[in-house]
């Protein structure tokens, strides 16, 4: 990119803080080297993430449709971060499909499309926001990254490795935050405005949730977490608030694979985590249209929550010798 351009920014649906933080943080990197650039999400965000530097200037896809088609067509090149299959920008999928533009990967998840020009798919590396930080610093730029940036990149990196206690968590991510922590960064800021920026009601909800919805299959290993809908309306949570939820069942002794199912009124919406040798990534992927990481996955179901869960369960036993 030798010479300004309109640089589009795309990240996954329903982002979390590393989609937002790695998209803030390449857009902030790439207008200082004079090109234009516009984030744009698929879907609206959690609130707890609209303190990134710049998020005010990010365009809802399904809020500002119009606005965010213009600019898409204006694109000189796009950016995909955080996602490696177009499903999961969900409406903006048949546009970008579309679009004659070629569309630049960066990402960590397993199994990319093969509809992406150029970029990686690292399964290695702990976030897509390490991977942009590494982009900077290759490129020659490492001067570059101010304050802002390295908060956005922070963010994202402290989040998809649950605050450096995954193994994804290497040298050279701790060699990043010693970085980005040299620019002035103000690192407990971040994580207050990511962990302890939440409204009353979210923390009612989680031990609602915990008390009443949660299941241990001691036998297999296992623990399941199964919100309805009504659940959902009854405590108002919003984009975000259950955000972290799948991961409580691993902290008993023994369990090594912890599943969030959860009723969205449109969807029915799966969380997988696992410790040790569980294939997350593959068990959504064959039960449940998803996919992810070794450890972390995602996927989805069009039944009701009933079924989904018998459909699970079901999945469960199947998968049983893989988690004695």
């Amino acid at each position: 990119m030798s010479r300004p351009r309109r640089v589009v920014i795309i990240m996954h649906q329903k982002p979390d803080a590393d989609a937002m933080g790695s998209s803030l943080g390449l857009s902030l990197f790439l207008r200082k080297l004079g090109h234009q650039t516009t984030v744009i999400s698929p879907t609206n965000w959690a609130e707890w993430l609209k303190w990134m530097p710049d998020c005010a200037g990010v365009i809802d896809y399904e809020f500002s449709t119009e606005k965010a088609n213009a600019v898409l067509d204006q694109a000189e090149w796009i950016f995909c971060l955080d996602f490696n299959t177009l499903t999961r920008t969900r409406h903006m999928a048949p546009r970008l499909r579309k679009l004659p533009v070629e569309k630049v990967l960066i990402d960590h998840h397993q199994q990319p499309d093969s509809i992406f020009a150029y970029g990686i798919s690292d399964t290695e590396k702990s976030s897509t926001s390490e991977m942009v930080y590494d982009l900077i610093v290759e490129s020659g730029h490492a001067g570059k990254i101010d304050i802002d940036i390295a908060t956005c990149l922070y963010a994202g990196v402290m989040t998809d490795t649950g605050s450096f206690r995954f193994p994804a968590a290497s040298p050279a991510v701790h060699r990043m935050v010693a970085a980005l922590e040299d620019t002035g960064m103000n690192h407990t800021k971040v994580f207050e405005n990511l962990y302890d920026n939440f409204l009353e009601n979210r923390l009612r909800f989680m031990g609602f949730v915990l008390q009443n919805r949660m299941e241990i299959f001691y036998e297999y290993n296992a623990a399941l977490i199964a919100v309805p809908w009504k659940d959902l309306v009854r405590y108002e949570i919003k984009t975000g608030d259950t955000e972290g939820l799948v991961n409580y069942p691993l902290s008993i002794q023994g369990i090594k694979l912890a599943a969030l199912i959860i009723d969205r009124d449109e969807e029915i919406k799966c969380s997988f985590r696992s410790k040790g040798d569980f294939d997350v990534n593959t068990f959504a992927r064959t039960y449940f249209e998803g996919g992810g990481h070794f450890n972390a996955a995602g996927g989805r179901s069009a039944d009701t929550l009933e079924v989904t869960v018998e459909r699970f369960l079901k999945a469960l036993i199947e998968n049983s010798s893989q988690l004695q």
